[in-house]
Order: C-alpha cells, then structure tokens, then sequence
C-alpha cells in the first residue's frame, strides 16, 4: 500500500487557507491547517507532516520565523512558501530561509499541485551523489554538515536545496547542466513539465553569492550560454605513466 503524504497548510486568509485544504484533499493528500503562526509552528513541530505549505506573512509567528525554527529542528523538513508577489525580494526571501520551492499567489491549481508534488518526489537519491568535494579554488565542500570550507575556515553554510544543486552539478562537473535537467533531478519535477518558476536562477545566484562574495564575475560557477551551468572542481590528477 503507498504511503498517503500529509500535509500543512499555514495559511491565515480563509478562502485561500480553506481552498488549498481542499484542492489538497481532492488530490489524495492528508491535510492540516493552521490560520496563525504560532500554532502553525507548534503544528509544523509536532505532527510529522510530510511537507509545510506556508504563507510568509501571518500573525503571531511570520513565515519566516517558523522557516527558520523548523529548519533548526529538522533541516530534511520539506517545506513551500506561499508569496503574496512575484517579486524577487519575496522570493529570495523565502528561498534564503531554505523553502525548497516557492507558489506566487494567485496560483493555479495545476501549478500547485504540481510544485507539491515536485518537491514530495525524491528523483534521485542523496546517497548517489557525492558527499565531498572540492571547488577549484580550493573550497572543500561538505554534504554532510551542508557546509564549505576554504583553507580550514568556515565560507559558508548551505540550504539543503543549495547542497544538492552543488552535489549534482559536480557529478556533472564534465558539462554544463540545463537548468530544466536540475528542476528535475533536484527538484523532482517530471520532464516537460515546463514549470514556470525561477527557483533554479535564484539558487545558483545564492550560491554564487555565497561561495564568491566578493567577485564580480563568477568563476566557480558558470552560465555557458544556452547550455545551462558548470561547476569548476579541482582537476584530477594525471593518471601516473
């Protein structure tokens, strides 16, 4: 028998709140609401719910607070964030905070059904990429931890999301990666999907911001002009004569 993913919605304006409920339910999914922060916080902690569908601004606890908690306490918790705009500060916002995918409200039911779905699926396997590696300049990347080091001393700490999209860049590190082939193999979305989302741009932008904070061009982490986006390693070593 297939697992039935459960769901929390936290949301506090009622049509929405009550029409994602029920877009949910008819869709298969066990559903939970909650119309404040705070007992959406004690919800999110509490009842193992497979995935968070949360509003940025609520009363009591805003979205980002209850991101920021949830992730201290479980940094595997999937979780959506609702924005009210399509802005990029909104949405950065909510991806900074380690959301693994962002709905604009207003949104259709296909398209979130569909982010929903994405991001339950696992397309490929943590365990099948890999764990450590270092960047060419010299940045140690650490799955595990979901830090990077360089020379010993700490860069910066990563999203789970950012740690994958680095893992699969570098198992790829011999061709640029489309983005559509990242939002379904880190994502999970099914192919021709065509999702119309700009999480994989804000990401690697994160990354890049990250990682190179202080250069104006990147040299990590490229974009090959309709190709997609390489990672730069540490070339191998010459195989010995």
């Amino acid at each position: 028998m297939s697992h039935k993913h459960s769901i929390l919605v936290i949301e506090d304006e009622e049509p929405i709140r009550v029409g994602l409920v029920d877009v949910l339910v008819f869709h298969g999914f066990d559903v939970g609401a909650a119309a404040d922060g705070r007992d959406g916080l004690h919800q999110a902690l509490t009842g193992g719910f497979d995935l968070l569908l949360l509003d940025l601004m609520l009363p009591g606890l805003d979205g980002r607070e209850i991101c920021e908690r949830v992730r201290a306490r479980d940094p595997e918790q999937p979780i959506i964030m609702l924005t009210a705009r399509g802005t990029d500060e909104d949405i950065i916002r909510g991806l900074k905070l380690g959301a693994d995918d962002y709905v604009t409200k207003p949104f259709s039911v296909a398209e979130l059904v569909l982010r929903v779905q994405a991001v339950l699926r696992r397309a490929r396997p943590l365990a099948a990429l890999p764990a450590r590696f270092r960047l060419a300049d010299g940045t140690d990347i650490d799955a595990a931890n979901l830090t990077a080091r360089r020379h010993g001393g700490p860069v910066a700490e990563l999203t789970r999301r950012e740690m994958e999209t680095l893992q699969y860049l570098a198992a790829h590190a011999e061709r640029p990666v489309p983005a559509e082939e990242l939002l379904q193999q880190v994502w999970g979305y099914p192919k021709q999907a065509n999702p119309e989302t700009r999480t994989v741009a804000i990401h690697i932008a994160k990354l890049r911001r990250k990682l190179e904070p202080d250069r104006t061009e990147p040299a990590l982490l490229l974009t090959v002009r309709g190709a997609g986006y390489r990672l730069l390693l540490v070339p191998a070593a010459p195989a010995p004569r």
